[in-house]
């Protein structure tokens, strides 16, 4: 190889390396463009009770992330509403928590709650057939959103679909 032809590509490959770093600081910036805008959309989310009935059902796995009802796609990137990971999702009388691993909790009162259900997929994150449980709820703000979590257990979810009124439109 020649000098000429090192530098050329040497050349080549700073140009090469420059133009990932600039998609990678556009995308970075979509990002959090998209994020305070959902932010200043869905407000504040509740805050857990401090005191809450026996919990009548328990279920490990992880929390996939919250989308825009009813577009599954959009998903949310306000705050830690974006990040997946391990959780545990309980069903309480007064309502839902979800308890993640390195996030806030996520409180779900009863009477926001619209629906239960399970999905192949939300927010790009597919889990197979029914392999999803989707809650779909409304925000303080006004703003409903489903909330996505595929347990390790996907025989549990007959449990969560049966907690909630049959006959209750999504």
């Amino acid at each position: 190889m020649t000098s000429g032809t090192l530098i050329a590509s040497l050349i080549v490959a700073g140009v090469l390396a420059l133009v990932i770093a600039l998609v990678i600081q556009l995308m970075m910036r979509g990002w959090r463009k998209r994020s305070r805008q959902q932010a200043e959309m869905l407000g504040t989310l509740p805050v857990p009770p401090g005191q809450v009935g026996p919990a009548a059902i328990t279920t490990p796995g992880v929390y996939v992330g919250c989308t825009m009802a009813p577009a599954w796609s959009q998903r949310i990137t306000a705050g830690d509403l974006g990040y997946r990971g391990k959780a545990v999702l309980t069903r309480h009388p007064e309502g839902i928590l979800v308890e993640r691993s390195r996030a806030q909790p996520i409180w779900i009162p009863q009477e926001s709650i619209s629906g239960i259900r399970t999905e192949h997929g939300i927010g790009g994150k597919v889990g197979g057939r029914d392999g999803i449980l989707a809650i779909r709820w409304r925000l303080p703000s006004g703003v409903k959103i489903d909330t996505g979590f595929r347990a390790d257990n996907r025989d549990e979810y007959e449990g969560w679909l049966q907690s909630w009124p049959e006959g209750v439109a999504l």
